[in-house]
């Protein structure tokens, strides 16, 4: 089998390599043998690769948060599912051909979905869905901000809330981007800068909004914070700046705005067996039914990793 490894941090294209690896040998009772179908490279793999990721384990090691597989074996007490089933799994390890883990670790999917697609389902999807539901109880019609629309995670949010009937203040760094995004159903899109709060209270007719959803940190969480409505939330859930959050006392104090985080490994162990189950098992659905879609720009064979 194949496998992609790094024996030091830093460019993920210059220090990743395809390397052959022993077979992984039948599965023990409560294991799975998948091959791999696809696997996607997230954000979260080049910081990985960099070593600026929460986890560090010894090297060499082998990156991948996500991918999606065929299963091939499974051990005696393995139940829910079987060789040929779809899976994903919620390990990481997975820039490789073949994976073996714990039967718990892999959730059954619809066999119908596009693989490619399917290999994108475990982090983006759930955590857009999260944070439009875990941090504020929102009713039709409520206002939501978030910066970095144009990533992965905001261009579901964008999708998912206007399945619930939620509004979107979009914020990019490029005029440009706001055709697609209006496409998707943005309601407002709008260049991040100093007037931030002018621009969303002219967009607005002055409603309140009650989440902020920041992916950026620095002084772009200042500048939501100062947009939420008193008593609401900016949650934050990346730092595509590099830049540790800035919040306002203002906000903090004098208005009661809180800046809080979310991490979806953390937000998932909250659950019980059957509730991440079900997540997944309602994002597949809407996958399957074309509900969201991401663009995939090019597939690369694993030995060109």
């Amino acid at each position: 089998m194949k496998r992609i490894e790094i024996s030091q941090y830093g460019v993920p294209e210059d220090i990743a390599r395809c390397v052959e690896a022993p077979d992984l040998g039948p599965p023990a009772d409560d294991e799975v043998v998948f091959t791999v179908l696809a696997f996607p490279i997230n954000p979260a793999d080049v910081l990985f690769c960099r070593g600026l990721y929460r986890l560090k384990p010894p090297l060499p090691t082998v990156p991948g948060a996500e991918c999606v597989g065929r299963v091939e074996a499974v051990g005696h007490n393995v139940i829910h599912v079987a060789p040929g089933d779809l899976v994903i799994n919620l390990q990481r390890e997975n820039w490789a051909s073949q994976r073996k883990v714990r039967g718990e670790d892999v959730i059954k999917i619809p066999s119908d979905i596009d693989p490619r697609q399917a290999a994108m389902l475990r982090i983006n999807p759930p955590t857009a869905h999260l944070l439009l539901s875990d941090i504020v109880d929102l009713k039709p019609g409520d206002w939501v901000i978030q910066n970095a629309a144009n990533s992965g995670v905001g261009r579901l949010i964008i999708t998912f809330a206007r399945r619930r009937g939620l509004r979107t203040i979009n914020l990019v760094r490029r005029e440009s981007l706001f055709p697609e995004l209006q496409a998707l159903g943005a309601d407002v899109c709008l260049v991040d800068g100093p007037d931030l709060f002018e621009k969303v209270e002219e967009a607005t007719g002055g409603a309140p909004v009650r989440l902020g959803i920041d992916a950026v940190g620095g002084e772009a969480t200042l500048r939501m914070g100062r947009c939420i409505a008193e008593s609401g939330f900016v949650c934050n859930y990346g730092v595509m700046s590099d830049e540790e959050p800035v919040f306002g006392y203002s906000e903090l104090i004098f208005r009661d705005v809180s800046l809080v985080g979310l991490m979806l490994g953390r937000a998932l162990a909250r659950r019980t067996r059957d509730e991440v189950e079900a997540l997944y098992g309602e994002l597949a659905g809407m996958l399957r039914r074309g509900e969201f879609h991401v663009p995939v720009e090019h597939v690369y064979p694993i030995e060109e990793m």
